[in-house]
């Protein structure tokens, strides 16, 4: 992928404005806003695994957050003092494994969780993967509720603490550090590793969807048959797409763990993989500059609500009427309904996208 001479300096400006947001928003909002920034990014990340899956291969995959959770137990397990607890004679003083081996660990397990639930689900489409998939990503929730016997392996609802910080060239990123003479919080520190793990998944998006692989993908989703038919070895292709969007979700994963410090069960339900679908849903299939816009856009609702309708209905009526997470839910519903009448390709979707559902439209008028 080459960069021409035009959008090189607004990738400049763009850089620079996207290492100053979080000193403007500490400064305009306070400082938990970049906190929201960061989950954003974490967000960003997800939605782009999820799109490879649901936006180029065509694959509806309600379970994508399964993927977030192994990664997010596997830098848990490794990086925390439970293991000692739990099983003293094996691991008497826990793992406590860098992060740098964490990662990668996490993205290829995952990964292996996409095959395993890509292989028996290569001839089935539309509503009935959606099942499955949906099945899966609850029975993985389910065993981490439960796991904590007869083996405490996941220590059931009560979640995992005490997970180690994510550590960058001997420094922890859950305290203040002074990197230049610039004194940076660690919210704000976390801002840039999450900065530099999203640029390097819009990245690999982008070569993804300009390579061989993303325009077999593409032609898998238009018309299975016609791709098998050309030559295209859709099994494997299709696990590819669950391999790797399943890899995205274990990054975050494990991102989010050590970022948190604490994971479990109750973060990863149903709700969220629907809330990560709507991202790519809204911003647009297929597109990555949309599901970003997606996924920015539904990450801070959430909290433009909290602190916008609390405080207006007080004003207003001098009580809270509604809850913002039932308000939440409502204006999802109501903005997805609307998309799909007037913007069924999302808000800023794909060129091939867009022409395929003005060609469906065009063939339905005559």
């Amino acid at each position: 992928m080459t960069i021409n001479q035009k959008s090189k300096p607004l990738l400049a400006v763009l850089a620079i404005v996207l290492l100053l947001l979080p000193f403007f928003i500490d400064a305009l909002l306070g400082r938990g806003w970049v906190r929201i920034a960061d989950f954003a990014m974490l967000y960003i990340m997800l939605a782009l695994g999820l799109n490879i899956v649901v936006g180029y291969a065509g694959l509806l995959d309600l379970g994508y957050i399964a993927f977030f959770a192994v990664g997010a137990y596997c830098y848990a397990l490794t990086g925390s003092p439970h293991l000692a607890s739990a099983f003293p004679l094996l691991f008497p003083h826990g793992i406590h494994l860098s992060f740098w081996v964490v990662l990668p660990l996490a993205a290829l397990l995952a990964g292996g969780f996409g095959v395993l639930l890509g292989a028996p689900t290569l001839r089935l489409r539309g509503d009935y993967l959606a099942i499955v998939t949906l099945g899966f990503g609850e029975i993985i929730r389910i065993f981490l509720n439960n796991l904590n016997a007869p083996l405490n392996l996941t220590n059931g609802p009560q979640g995992i603490s005490r997970i180690d910080p994510v550590n960058v060239a001997g420094a922890p990123l859950n305290a203040t550090q002074q990197i230049l003479g610039v004194t940076l919080p660690s919210v704000h520190l976390y801002f840039y590793l999450f900065l530099a793990f999203t640029a390097l998944v819009v990245f690999t998006s982008r070569r993804l969807e300009k390579s061989r692989i993303g325009r077999a993908w593409m032609a898998i989703r238009e018309d299975e048959i016609a791709a098998s038919a050309m030559g295209i070895n859709t099994r494997n292709l299709k696990l590819l797409a669950f391999a790797m969007g399943a890899m995205f979700g274990g990054v975050s994963g494990a991102l989010f763990a050590g970022f948190q410090g604490f994971v479990s069960p109750e973060s990863f339900s149903l709700m969220e993989s629907v809330m990560v679908l709507c991202m790519v849903v809204l911003g647009g299939m297929g597109n990555i500059a949309g599901v970003i816009l997606g996924s920015v856009l539904l990450a801070l609702l959430p909290e433009v609500l909290r602190h916008g309708v609390v405080p207006l209905q007080q004003a207003l009526f001098g009580k809270m009427i509604i809850d913002p997470e039932s308000l939440r839910m409502l204006l999802f519903g109501g903005a997805l309904v609307v998309m799909m009448l007037y913007r069924p390709a999302g808000l800023l979707p794909s060129r091939v996208r867009r022409r395929e559902l003005d060609t469906d439209e065009v063939a339905e008028t005559v």
